[in-house]
């Protein structure tokens, strides 16, 4: 029971930060690192041809993306501008993407549905994010 207990106790090993909300932050960088790393890593090595210049910028923005994921496994705090700009771009793309396509009737059963799945997991680390740290921390500089 004290070991539960501990996990929802702001913790001075996290700068005063719940442990349960370091942890799930710590899985969801390893689920950025390894699941889209795997797929940005592959295509670009394995890419032949000649690159459309806007999804090589794409390719190469998720290859960096998710190769700061992984720092972020083991410096939670430290990195958590890159959880912040997953929250931006997945929050961007299901308001000017997914949201019309909802409106309109033509999101169900379509390629963006699938997407707009995966991108609404994003409210559990969105949950479990320390906001006042990231107010003091990010936005005050404290």
């Amino acid at each position: 029971m004290q070991f539960f207990k501990q996990l929802f106790t702001p913790s001075d090993r996290y700068k005063g930060v719940r442990p349960i909300q370091v942890y799930v932050l710590k899985l969801f960088f390893g689920l950025m690192f390894f699941m889209a790393g795997k797929d940005a890593w592959t295509e670009l090595i394995t890419f032949q041809g000649n690159w459309d210049n806007e999804i090589a910028i794409a390719w190469c923005a998720m290859a960096a993306y998710t190769a700061l994921s992984g720092l972020g496994m083991f410096h939670t705090l430290r990195m958590l501008p890159i959880m912040l700009f997953m929250f931006l771009y997945k929050g961007l793309w299901l308001s000017f993407v997914a949201f019309p396509m909802w409106k309109a009737g033509t999101l169900a059963g379509s390629d963006t549905a699938e997407w707009a799945a995966i991108f609404m997991i994003m409210i559990i680390p969105f949950a479990f994010t320390p906001w006042s740290y990231v107010f003091k921390t990010y936005i005050l500089g404290k």
